[in-house]
């Protein structure tokens, strides 16, 4: 029979194509979600019965722990931006982290793969980064042979930081970025699927890896980059971080006086984690060690970002009749 992984977080943006990497590679894939109802798409990614969403809330012990029942790998993709509500940085990104590893190690399973984020530091100045941190931390203490992922910020059709910024382009004439001069190392999502992929079939020796792609850049390039894509023209204004952090945590308190109802654009643990280089640290495992090359933004971006353009995907159209008549 088939070996089997579980991923938590299967049916999520990172999730979705480790998912497919893994039954592509021949494996009963089990996608443990809080709604498999809203997950069903993922069955698609294999022959019938091969995917198969199932219910799991990593705060609870139980259903973590039938998920994971009979499988040879785990892989945990659950993450959050959330600090407050019943899904924090906490419950999530360490004490669900926690529980999975706990739980690997007690069912025997053969091989886990956590990602992680780079910036993770149990000392670090945001909530964020101590939560990814800790739960490092804690997958190593029950699972020391784990296979930990730190990518850059991740980029791909389904992302939400080009995506976003690129929404934002239709309705203002000024695209307002905090920390303009942070510097970035964006990684494309499937090249973090193909990691994971690594170290889920132990092809991947255990220990941090950090995932960036070939290009380091700023904040400000990368939204230049953007413009570039979608042919539009924007002005790129810097928010100083005391103005930003300011307006943060007004942010904040509106959200949490609504209860979570609104939710915050921007938020003080935000402006911290952007006050930092978002890099590959010199001397890290990487993309290289896993045998993987990272692809460029360039040869991907297009692909997804044409329909911010004016004219849709019929710009390139045009582009290609000017070409030709020139």
């Amino acid at each position: 029979m088939s070996k089997l992984v579980t991923i938590y977080g299967g049916s999520g943006f990172v999730g979705r194509y480790i998912a497919q990497r893994m039954a592509r590679a021949g494996w009963r894939v089990r996608v443990a979600v809080r709604r498999p109802n809203e997950a069903l798409f993922v069955r698609t990614y294999g022959v019938v019965g091969q995917v198969d969403p199932v219910l799991a809330n990593i705060r609870n012990e139980a259903s973590v722990a039938q998920a994971m029942q009979g499988a040879d790998a785990v892989v945990n993709c659950v993450g959050t931006f959330d600090k407050g509500g019943k899904n924090n940085f906490g419950a999530v990104q360490h004490e669900g982290a926690e529980r999975i590893a706990r739980l690997a190690a007690a069912q025997g399973v053969e091989t886990l793969v956590h990602i992680s984020a780079i910036g993770a530091d149990t000392n670090g100045d945001s909530l964020y980064a101590q939560s990814k941190g800790r739960g490092e931390e804690a997958i190593l203490r029950h699972f020391p042979n784990a296979v930990i992922l730190r990518p850059s910020v991740v980029f791909g059709a389904e992302d939400q930081f080009f995506n976003r910024f690129a929404g934002m382009t239709r309705l203002s004439p000024v695209l307002s970025v905090v920390g303009a001069e942070t510097k970035f190392q964006p990684v494309f999502v499937d090249d973090v699927a193909a990691a994971a992929e690594r170290g889920a079939t132990g092809k991947a020796k255990p220990g941090i890896y950090e995932l960036g792609g070939p290009e380091v850049k700023s904040f400000r390039e990368l939204m230049q980059m953007m413009l570039t894509v979608i042919q539009r023209r924007r002005l790129i204004l810097n928010l100083p971080f005391g103005l930003a952090r300011f307006m943060a945590w007004w942010f904040d308190l509106w959200q949490s006086l609504s209860g979570g109802l609104i939710k915050a654009p921007l938020t003080v643990d935000q402006v911290k984690n952007l006050r930092h280089d978002n890099v590959v640290s010199e001397g890290a495992r990487g993309f290289a060690d896993l045998g993987i090359e990272p692809r460029a933004m360039a040869t991907v971006l297009p692909g997804y970002l044409w329909r911010f353009r004016t004219s849709g995907q019929y710009a390139a159209i045009k582009d290609s009749v000017k070409n030709l008549k020139a």
